[in-house]
């Protein structure tokens, strides 16, 4: 019991102090505006480089990465079918599915499938 104690305190100080040396040696003394400005070619950068990027992009992502995770899902499920019992089955599934589909026609009322704009 007593190592125990004394090994959990050797690795908290020794992370504390990797921890804090870790701090004061990062820090940067000066700051530089060639150094931290965006390079172009040896020049000073013509326009903004950070450009603003459509939300709509973003959130055609998001839904794909939603519907991916959701694939995911229901795949294991078809394996699931033969060792488990059909009417329990039956109703996780239906229910999953509404899930989905409510939340599908959410994403269509709030106008998030319209690509066209």
């Amino acid at each position: 019991m007593f190592s125990m104690t004394l090994m959990s305190l050797i690795i908290i100080t020794l992370s504390t102090v990797v921890m804090m040396l870790a701090t004061i040696l990062s820090k940067k003394n000066y700051s530089d505006r060639e150094k931290s400005s965006p390079f172009e070619c040896g020049f000073d950068p013509m326009s903004s480089s950070r450009l603003p990027f459509s939300l709509k992009f973003f959130l055609i992502t998001i839904i794909f990465l939603i519907f991916d995770v959701e694939i995911a899902l229901i795949l294991p499920m078809i394996l699931i079918m033969n060792y488990s019992n059909l009417l329990m089955w039956t109703t996780t599934s239906i229910v999953f599915i509404l899930i989905l589909l409510l939340g599908l026609y959410h994403e269509w009322n709030q106008g998030m499938l319209d690509w066209s704009n």
